[in-house]
């Protein structure tokens, strides 16, 4: 399957490059085949080309929309009504969480609007826009494609063991049979699947139209450039957040009308959030593939463009001369804008599935009759997050008529966020989690969110520190580039590992803290022990992403404004507009490294969460207590030692298939400067097609490798040591196992990706401080060291290091689902 899908995506992408429009000669341009590498004159010394795209089924689909917009709308109208109706059934917190998703998504649809009716520039810049949004649509047809038919097979094996699994009590006095819950765990997995690939799809789709727009504002000045970057990255992320809310909601407000929650006959309100486990696979299953084939496509094409471009040719970045470039600006938005709206948008629904569990099993043991508070809050707090950062990015003016850093314009945004989520969490809290028995818990539960709030800011602040080349980390790497390429790489390779500590130690005072608040709020189980503790980590974890849509709204800038760089250059704009583009895209990796380390700081407390929900789970099924994990049992001390393994092993296998990829395009490159010697005085065409199609075929080849190997292993593990332990009559060995794997793994995956992810930010950043004329500027000795430090951190920060913030969540929820394998 994953040869004929690199062969579907070689011939898809030649076939949509090589394409020409039929486009009006008034302007001078003569259309060049750019797959033959033809020549002509064109308006302008590095020409005009005209790329054209075939339609993918996406844009069949939305063309049919156009066709007949009115029954379209009648039909999700209709859709709509249903919804709300059976949320306002569950509980009117359900009915408001859907109307607020759904103004959400309305006011996503505004931002898309406005982009849009921004102008597109001249001739030469919509030709380089369209060849990257056709290269970016072949693959992401093709690719998504492949993991569809992945997850087909995953959906099959879901059906089976939850068909042969026993339910738990509560489930068999419900009437529950295996079959029913096969049916609703597989529809779950699927529909977080689909999701999962259309918050990826947004994500792209919004990219490849605002570069051009961001471009040609540029023009006009830099907070005009900034505020289109700024609204498009708006509109990716209140779609994916919208959403993922959404989602979980429908499904929850489905489960609890098909099994008459509430009803005397009916299924607790407890239940429903474990029959959600599947949605959470389902989107981390797609978040990664996604995830792994966008880094290894964006960072070979980089690599590639970077090493024979810059430092063999010296020719300048995104160079039209260069054959890789069409191909590395593609990269950008199937790497970084696709692939992160589908992390984001599995890193909230397993935020959310596993709080509302761990909400339920607190509420249960406490003897709370109404739950629905503490099992709907997550929900809540993400419909607020939603609408405090639409406020957020709509306090940043269209126009400014002094000159600003454009990063402390986004943190302005973040703080108008961050300070309306503090007084939402505040208000949602008193709301949702009073009750007459806990009068004053809802207090200790805004402690927990206030600590989450600041853990966010305190790593939004440290990911700037060791990645912005206004500190000195970045600064220290650039001054190491003046004595060659090898101490570049170990002043790199320091400053990533020393970027560890901090986010460490704050990880462990934000869970210990919200520990002992979610203790101190006073709720206990029948015994009299204080149980709050894990929801009070699951609160903070709340806090923490309560403005997420912000953050990922600056990191989609980062790509798009990394794309308008390259449409500036190869189109031939003045040099004052590629300055702005600069600052920008130097503003882009540097909010793209915030985001990747606010990302695994919330990752790491998710899965902490989800850790927990897996040990309630395990109690579940089997009716014992499940709270320890004994890692002096040489079967579980394996088990955590082979989850550390696993890591280590992913990463390996995620950066070389960067290499390997990268490896075909530098040859590819090469032999187009040697055959075609006239490509660098622009009488020749460089073949982009040809990059296209290489670079396209190899990632969806690499990203199975590691991607089974994560899925896999945590079966692995548990079904070999539930045998071993059946065989050797220690109980429960399959599930202790797996606890320790998972336990294992997601410390070590932490801490790998906060070294990639900084040490790779802080090594492009390098290379931007000397392109700003430090150290000699470009051209100079320092500035080739640190091209190839660039090119070394390029798959940390963009491939391996991201994938592991999607492996560790999926790990937790893999073994949610699966759960019932490892039994006895």
């Amino acid at each position: 399957a994953t040869m004929r899908a690199a062969a579907d995506v070689r011939n898809r992408s030649r076939d949509s490059i090589t394409g020409m429009h039929n486009r009006s000669s008034s302007t001078g341009d003569v259309l060049l085949d750019v797959e033959s590498g033809g020549t002509g004159k064109t308006n302008s010394a590095r020409g005009g080309d005209v790329f054209s795209a075939n339609p993918t089924q996406a844009s069949r689909v939305l063309r049919s929309i156009a066709r007949d917009p009115s029954r379209a709308m009648t039909i999700a109208g209709a859709f709509t009504f249903v919804m709300f109706v059976l949320a306002c059934r569950t509980s009117w917190t359900a009915g408001l969480v859907f109307l607020a998703c759904v103004g959400s998504l309305g006011f996503a649809g505004h931002l898309a609007r406005w982009t849009l009716a921004i102008d597109e520039g001249s001739a030469d810049m919509r030709a380089v826009s369209d060849a990257i949004r056709d290269g970016a649509d072949g693959f992401f047809a093709t690719q998504y494609g492949l993991i569809s038919r992945l997850a087909g097979v995953t959906a099959v094996v879901i059906f089976f063991v939850y068909l042969f699994r026993a339910t738990t009590p509560e489930q068999q006095e419900a009437g529950v049979s295996a079959f029913t819950m096969a049916m609703l765990t597989t529809v779950s997995f699927v529909s977080g699947a689909l999701c999962s690939g259309v918050s990826g799809y947004v994500g792209m789709w919004v990219s490849v139209r605002a570069n051009v727009r961001v471009a040609s504002s540029a023009r006009q000045g830099a907070r005009e450039a900034l505020t289109v970057a700024l609204r498009a990255g708006g509109f990716a992320a209140l779609t994916v957040v919208g959403m993922t809310v959404l989602g979980v909601t429908i499904l929850f407000s489905i489960f609890s009308w098909l099994f008459s929650v509430g009803s005397p006959n009916g299924m607790s309100l407890h239940e429903i959030p474990l029959m959600l486990v599947g949605y959470g696979f389902g989107a981390s299953f797609v978040a990664l593939f996604a995830q792994l084939g966008g880094g290894i496509y964006t960072k070979a094409a980089d690599v590639g463009a970077d090493l024979v471009g810059k430092v063999e040719q010296g020719i300048p970045e995104d160079d039209p001369r260069n054959p890789a470039v069409i191909a590395d600006l593609v990269g950008d938005n199937v790497g970084d804008c696709s692939a992160r709206g589908a992390d984001l948008f599995e890193s909230i629904a397993a935020e959310v599935i596993s709080a509302m569990i761990l909400g339920a099993t607190m509420a249960k043991n406490a003897g709370i009759e109404d739950a629905t508070g503490f099992i709907m809050f997550p929900l809540v707090i993400h419909a607020m997050d939603c609408i405090v950062s639409a406020c957020g990015i709509m306090s940043i003016s269209e126009t400014s008529n002094r000159r600003e850093d454009p990063y402390k314009v986004l943190k302005g945004g973040y703080n108008v966020a961050i300070s309306l989520a503090i007084v939402g969490f505040g208000f949602a809290c008193r709301i949702m989690l009073m009750t007459e028995k806990h009068p004053y818990a809802w207090w200790w539960f805004y402690m927990c969110g206030l600590i989450g709030i600041a853990c966010a800011y305190t790593f939004v602040f440290i990911a700037q520190y060791y990645t912005d080349y206004k500190f000195m980390p970045v600064r220290l790497i650039a001054e190491a580039s003046t004595t060659g390429h090898g101490t570049n790489i170990i002043a790199g390779v320091g400053v990533g590992m020393e970027s560890t500590a901090a986010p460490v130690i704050v990880i462990s005072m934000a869970v210990i803290s919200a520990y002992w608040c979610g203790n101190y709020s006073g709720i206990t189980n029948t015994a009299g022990q204080p149980i709050g503790g894990l929801f009070g980590t699951a609160v903070a974890t709340m806090g923490m992403l309560s403005t997420a849509a912000y953050v990922l709204t600056m990191d989609v800038f980062g790509p798009i404004a990394d794309n308008a760089g390259g449409i500036v250059e190869m189109s031939d704009q003045p040099e004052s507009v590629r300055d702005i583009c600069d600052e920008l895209d130097a503003v882009g990796n540097t909010t793209k490294a915030t985001t990747k380390g606010y990302a695994i700081g919330s990752a790491a407390l998710a899965s902490f969460l989800l850790f927990s929900a897996y040990m309630d789970e395990v109690s579940a099924f089997t009716g014992k207590p499940f709270n320890q994990v004994d890692i002096a049992i040489p079967e579980v001390f394996i088990g955590g030692l082979l989850g550390s393994a696993l890591v280590y092993l992913f990463s390996a296998w995620s950066i070389t298939a960067v290499g390997r990829s990268a490896q075909e395009v530098v040859r590819e490159v090469r032999r187009q400067f040697a055959e075609r010697p006239g490509i660098m005085t622009y009488s020749e065409k460089p073949d982009y097609a040809r990059c296209v199609a290489i670079v396209a075929a190899s990632a969806l080849r690499e990203m199975v490798r590691p991607g089974a190997l994560a899925v896999l292993s945590p079966i692995a593990v548990g079904v070999i040591f539930k045998n071993i332990g059946y065989a050797t009559g220690q109980e429960l060995l399959g599930a202790k196992a797996v606890a320790a794997f998972l336990m294992f793994a997601t410390v070590a995956g932490i801490l790998m990706a906060l070294f990639l992810n900084t040490a790779g930010g802080a090594w492009d950043n390098a290379k931007k401080y000397i392109e700003t004329g430090a150290h000699g500027g470009k051209g100079s000795e320092a500035h080739k060291a640190a091209v190839s430090g660039d090119t070394v951190g390029d798959p940390f920060k963009d491939t391996a290091g991201p994938s592991i913030h999607v492996l560790i969540k999926m790990l937790a929820t893999i073994t949610l689902v699966m759960a019932p394998m490892f039994l006895d």
